[in-house]
């Protein structure tokens, strides 16, 4: 019995050596094995890594879509490395947005009440 549960806990511990993976050096199959990395994912890392290695854990967020600080502190828990390195857990910068966006009204704008008729009493009053 004991021996038994000393296997199933060793074996445990392999599978997680198993799942770190280096990002710049995973192959689709080591990526899949991170928690929360999908075959669309680890599809879109690759992609973004034939133009040239991920220099640091910013650089990944930066080049690719689905990846923001959250998972990155996620994936690096589940054994993600980036060129070695776990990730910090320092805020990255926001990504640029192609567009900007005007600010939206305030609460007070929407309160004021519409120019207008003014109501009649239908009284005839």
């Amino acid at each position: 019995m004991i021996r038994n549960f000393i296997a199933l806990l060793m074996a445990v511990f392999a599978l997680n050596a198993f799942a770190a993976a280096d990002v710049n050096q995973a192959t689709q199959a080591e990526l899949e094995s991170v928690k929360g990395i999908g075959p669309g994912l680890s599809a879109k890392i690759l992609q973004a890594r034939q133009s040239g290695n991920f220099k640091n854990w910013d650089d990944l967020v930066d080049r690719v879509g689905g990846i923001g600080p959250g998972n990155a502190a996620r994936f690096s828990q589940a054994g993600l490395t980036v060129g070695g390195a776990a990730y910090d857990g320092k805020p990255v910068e926001a990504k640029a947005t192609k567009t900007s966006r005007a600010p939206k009204a305030d609460a007070k704008d929407k309160a004021e009440p519409k120019a207008g008729k003014a109501k009649t009493d239908k009284t005839g009053a």
